[in-house]
């Protein structure tokens, strides 16, 4: 049995839709970041990062989003949510789910959590009235060249497609226009339309 660790409206959806997607058998802990739990002892000796999601597996516990889901595409082969057969199409897949750990989502933390990288008020401000520029330009990329259509990696739905989704679900929150990403926002909905996805939202409510 598998233990996701979870908190609404933060990436920990992407593999809670995968999990889904994938028909396994797993269990959610949420965890309360209002009473900042994540900081908790018991959490930090589960997750000394203090974040979401962590996946508690039979053989150990997995952080950080590209692994959790490259984990759920490898351990449940047969609902094919990732290329396993080709190594250059899996490391393609890869290359855009490690874009949006590395550069997007990080363009979307600076809006609320600047004081991971300064202390002075002034720059905290400064970067928080840059995202909407930066979440845009982040986005900007997937939509003219990454993003291959209808689904990420084209006509193949795969692990990439609810990570997309889930960031791409905090536009409006950063003070982007979806409509300036239209094929992006073409993907939200088509996502949303997913079963595995409205399950994954209904239980994280």
């Amino acid at each position: 049995m598998l233990t996701l660790y979870f908190a609404p409206e933060t990436c920990a959806l992407a593999t809670h839709i995968a999990l889904e997607e994938a028909g396994a058998a797993y269990r959610l802990e949420r965890i309360d970041f209002a009473t900042a739990q994540q900081r908790s002892p018991d959490y930090l000796r589960l997750n000394p990062k203090g974040r979401v999601p962590a996946l508690v597996t039979p053989r150990g516990v997995l952080t950080e989003t590209p692994a959790l889901l490259a984990f759920v595409a490898q351990s449940f082969p047969a609902a094919g949510l990732a290329p396993l057969d080709d190594p250059f199409a899996f490391s393609r897949l890869q290359d855009f789910n490690s874009y949006l750990c590395s550069t997007v989502h990080v363009a979307h933390a600076h809006r609320m959590r600047g004081h991971r990288w300064v202390d002075d008020e002034a720059a905290i401000e400064a970067m928080r009235r840059k995202v909407p520029q930066a979440v845009h330009d982040a986005f900007r990329v997937v939509e003219d060249g990454m993003l291959a259509g209808p689904w990420v990696m084209g006509e193949r739905y795969s692990i990439a497609d609810p990570y997309l989704f889930t960031l791409a679900r905090w536009l409006e929150k950063d003070g982007v226009d979806p409509a300036r990403l239209p094929r992006i926002a073409e993907h939200r909905r088509r996502m949303a339309d997913r079963p595995a996805a409205q399950r994954a939202l209904a239980q994280e409510e």
